[in-house]
């Protein structure tokens, strides 16, 4: 499937992902004038101000992304009841956006009224004109071609930045990217890269107008007013409408359901929403793809219900607990601590164990005869390695494992999980730890070498619960069991194929996986031709 052909048949969804897009953009960006072009105004006034404001904005800009989001989730500041800041979703990702675009705002708002002829300034005060009269009818109107062109920039930023915003479920164009880098799919890449730089380009060519507007003569000016207040309305209505959605949370009345940002983690939301949906009167919240421990931390928040996690990752990641190759000693542990330290419960597990895989070519598994880790150990002096963020990081990754095995690589080559795979197939690296079920190994042809020193602990995939929600709804608690032992590897990594190999809709694979297990009610059903 090409780019067109992609775009056609998904333009419902590319529709809504675009509005998305655009809602965030245009209240960071109104918010961002309101605070930005006062603030280079004030900064004139007092100039011994400049260097702090100046410095603290410039600080934002080299804050990573994703940096800012994490630090941001946490902090949870509310405003009469009604959260303003903290948790997952648009609220979160509007603040980091503001903070993004203030800098060539207030810089340019500075730079361009401090520009200002200071023979002009005495004109206009020998003329008997007030500080306010000068600053509106004098510096402002001489100003406006550098303050909107710092506005062209911000909102440039904005827009690009705004893709990252889909990793705490604020949306947007980034859904497609995220989802591209994930399946290995340039296509999906694409599909949310090229409207997002259309949509950049467009919003420096409309700026672009507005400024010839505003510099125009008067005849043209008061023509053009009408069409400047009408769109000027029309962004009024729709951050009205934003904002009123704005500082929600989980919506009330629904099961809010959350993911990590993987396949397999979205397949596995997906079944437990549609188990819900389909075996009770619930209504479901999706709320996927969240990056990190963002799912983690949005279930302690109340911000989702529930979502599958892992033993292995529980103990280690989140409990910051000591190693242990028992699984049933590991699912006893975070099962207590869950219960005594977040009020949440483990269910019962889903029936595989989803570790680690350390994965070669299989040609050079052929050809080397490697079958185990240390097999591949002896001859990593002059191999390259490709590994993901997590495993570099986690008490249970690379140290360790280099440790046990006596790793010796000739480069060690970090980059995104996603990206491993794609790196290994095209020869870039030799060796990649991926994740035991991931549909990518059987795409590409790779060879999982046996861990014979039994060095990575058990990573059974088990839904959490917010114990509240159990309560509120006991019926969830009965679905929750009944998908207990429901997958094995074998059948995980099928369905992980299937989306991530033959380009299916994770909602239409586990549909048909509900139906073969006989977990579907008769209403949904898939239809047969």
């Amino acid at each position: 499937m090409n780019l067109l052909q992609f775009l056609l048949g998904n333009h419902r969804e590319l529709s809504d992902l675009i509005m998305e897009h655009l809602f965030l953009v245009i209240i960071s960006m109104g918010i961002a004038i309101l605070i930005g072009v006062p603030l280079g105004i004030l900064l004139t006034r007092r100039p011994n101000l400049s260097k702090p404001v100046l410095g603290f904005a410039n600080i934002m800009q080299t804050v990573p992304s994703l940096a800012l989001f994490g630090f941001l989730i946490p902090l949870n500041i509310y405003l009469f009841h009604v959260r303003i800041l903290g948790g997952i979703g648009a609220r979160t990702a509007i603040v980091a956006l503001v903070l993004y675009a203030l800098l060539p705002i207030i810089r340019n708002t500075f730079i361009g009224i401090s520009g200002v002829d200071p023979a002009i300034r005495e004109a206009g005060r020998g003329m008997g004109m007030t500080d306010r009269q000068l600053l509106f009818q004098v510096e402002l109107p001489l100003a406006l071609g550098v303050i909107i062109a710092g506005i062209r920039v911000a909102t440039v930023i904005c827009v690009g930045t705004a893709t990252i915003a889909a990793a705490i479920d604020a949306g947007g164009l980034g859904r497609y990217i995220f989802r591209g880098l994930r399946m290995n799919d340039n296509v999906l890449i694409l599909a949310g890269a090229v409207p997002a730089a259309l949509i950049a380009l467009a919003a420096d060519l409309l700026l672009g107008y507005v400024e010839r507007l505003l510099q125009a003569g008067d005849a043209i000016r008061r023509e053009s007013r009408k069409i400047l207040w009408t769109a000027g309305l029309v962004f009024a209505v729709v951050g009205i409408f934003t904002v009123m959605n704005l500082f929600h949370g989980k919506t009330s009345g629904r099961v809010a359901v959350g993911s990590k940002d993987f396949t397999e983690q979205v397949i596995l939301g997906e079944l437990l929403a549609q188990a819900i949906e389909s075996n009770t009167a619930l209504a479901v919240e999706r709320r996927f793809d969240l990056g990190g421990s963002l799912a983690h931390e949005a279930l302690v928040a109340g911000e989702i219900d529930m979502y599958v996690e892992y033993t292995g990752t529980a103990l280690l990641a989140i409990l910051k607990g000591q190693p242990s190759k028992d699984p049933q000693e590991v699912y006893r542990r975070v099962k207590t601590e869950y219960a005594n330290r977040f009020n949440l419960e483990w269910m019962k597990p889903l029936g595989f164990n989803n570790t680690f895989a350390i994965l070669v070519r299989g040609e050079d598994a052929q050809k080397l005869r490697l079958k185990t880790i240390t097999d591949a150990a002896k001859i990593s002096p002059r191999w390259r390695a490709g590994f993901g963020q997590d495993f570099m990081s986690r008490a249970d990754g690379y140290p360790g494992f280099a440790r046990t095995y006596g790793f010796h690589f000739e480069e060690i080559r970090e980059m995104d999980l996603a990206l491993t795979y794609r790196a290994l197939a095209e020869k870039q690296v030799d060796l990649i730890a991926g994740n035991s079920t991931d549909g990518l190994i059987s795409r590409y042809g790779l060879v999982q070498l046996v861990d014979d020193r039994h060095y990575f602990p058990p990573y059974d995939a088990v839904p959490v619960a917010r114990q509240s929600i159990l309560k509120e709804h006991p019926e969830l608690r009965d679905v929750l069991d009944r998908l207990g032992g429901i997958l094995s590897v074998d059948e995980m990594r099928k369905l992980n194929y299937q989306v991530d190999g033959e380009k299916r809709q994770a909602k239409d694979v586990v549909r048909e996986f509900l139906a073969q297990k006989h977990l579907l009610s008769e209403k949904t059903l898939p239809q047969q031709n």
